[in-house]
C-alpha cells in the first residue's frame, strides 16, 4: 500500500520511525521530528496527523551530543520485529566514526530496512538521513547507483565510503552533489521525454552539473496523475525495489528534507501548513530524474 494519500481515501497516520544513537546531532532528530508531528492530512482539522512518530534506540534513554537525553520507544533487537510495518525511517547523524569502526546501529537497522523493499516493491518506502547519516547508507550500500549528499567537510568521507561499498560497475557508484540541502533519489514520477509539454512540471531547472530539480504540480497533478502514477511492477526494476532515498546535508537541512516529504506524502497545502505555523521558509532541495513534488 502507498504511504500517499489518494483524493477521498480514508487516511491511515504514516508510520515513521527515528534512528537514535548515542552522542548523535541532536537537531538530526528534532528538526524532522518537529515537522512530521506537526503535519497534518487535513489542515482544517488539528486532531488528523499524518504521520505517526517512534523512535528506536539502543536503551531506554539515548544522550546527544549536546547533552541532551531522548527516551526511545522501543529497543534495536524489538523494532527488527515490527520493522515491514513502517513507512519512513529517519537517520540521524553524529558520532559516525565510533558508530562505523564498530559497526553499531542503527547500520544494521538501515540494511534490514532496504531489504523488506528490495523483498517486497508493492509497499513505498522512503529512507531519509540527516547530516553525516548518509555515510551510515553509503556504508551499507544504500547510496550505490544514486545521488546524495552530506555536510560540506563529510564531502569526501561520503565519496570514500561510496566507493568501498560499490561494485566495480560504473552505474553503481554514487554521486556526491555538493551545495544541495537536500537530494531525493526513485520519487514517484517519470519526466518523460518532452519535459515542455509535461503537465506535471511547473519549474524545470537544471540547476548545477550533474544534477536536475523537478518539481510537480500540487493539487492539480495528483488530481491528473493515475496514469502516470509508477506501477509497482516499474518500481521493483529500480535499486533498492523503488524505496524513496532523501540525503539531506548539514543538520538545518533535514528541516527541508522532511518539509519535502510532507508534500511528497500527504499535499503541498499540508507542508505549507506546517511551514507557515513554524515560520519557517521551505528551502528546495534536487529531485533527480524524476518528479515528486
Amino acid at each position: 500500500m502507498s504511504a500517499i494519500r489518494e483524493e477521498g481515501a480514508e487516511a491511515e497516520p504514516i508510520r515513521v520511525l527515528f534512528t537514535l544513537h548515542h552522542n548523535m546531532n541532536a537537531l538530526d532528530f528534532v528538526g524532522p521530528l518537529e515537522v512530521l508531528s506537526s503535519a497534518l492530512t487535513n489542515v482544517k482539522d488539528e486532531d488528523d496527523k499524518a504521520f505517526d512518530c517512534e523512535f528506536v534506540g539502543p536503551g531506554d534513554n539515548v544522550m546527544a551530543s549536546s547533552g541532551t537525553s531522548f527516551r526511545s520507544h522501543t529497543t534495536y533487537k524489538d523494532a527488527y520485529k515490527s520493522l515491514k510495518d513502517y513507512d519512513v525511517l529517519v537517520v540521524a547523524g553524529g558520532d559516525f566514526d565510533e558508530i562505523l569502526k564498530n559497526k553499531s546501529e542503527p547500520l544494521g537497522l538501515i540494511r534490514a530496512f532496504a531489504d523488506l523493499q528490495e523483498h517486497n516493491s508493492s509497499k513505498e518506502r522512503t529512507i531519509l538521513s540527516v547530516d553525516t547519516g548518509s555515510l551510515f547508507l553509503a556504508s551499507q550500500g544504500i547510496l550505490q547507483g544514486l545521488s546524495a549528499t552530506t555536510r560540506p567537510d563529510q564531502y569526501i568521507k561520503l565519496e570514500i565510503l561510496a566507493q568501498e561499498s560499490a561494485q566495480k560497475e560504473l552505474e553503481t557508484r554514487t554521486e556526491v552533489l555538493e551545495g544541495e540541502r537536500y537530494v531525493v533519489n526513485q520519487g514517484r514520477f517519470d519526466l518523460g521525454e518532452d519535459l515542455e509539454n509535461n503537465p506535471y512540471v511547473f519549474k524545470k531547472n537544471p540547476g548545477r552539473k550533474g544534477s536536475s530539480q523537478n518539481v510537480r504540480k500540487g493539487s492539480e497533478a495528483r488530481k491528473m496523475s493515475n496514469a502516470r502514477r509508477e506501477s509497482i511492477v516499474r518500481r521493483s526494476t529500480m535499486r533498492l525495489g523503488g524505496m524513496r532515498v532523501v540525503t539531506a546535508a548539514g543538520s538545518t537541512c533535514g528541516i527541508d528534507a522532511a518539509m519535502y516529504l510532507v508534500s511528497a506524502l500527504v499535499s503541498h497545502e499540508s507542508a505549507q501548513d506546517v511551514s507557515d505555523k513554524m515560520q519557517y521558509s521551505w528551502q528546495k532541495g534536487v529531485v533527480v530524474d524524476s518528479i515528486d513534488v
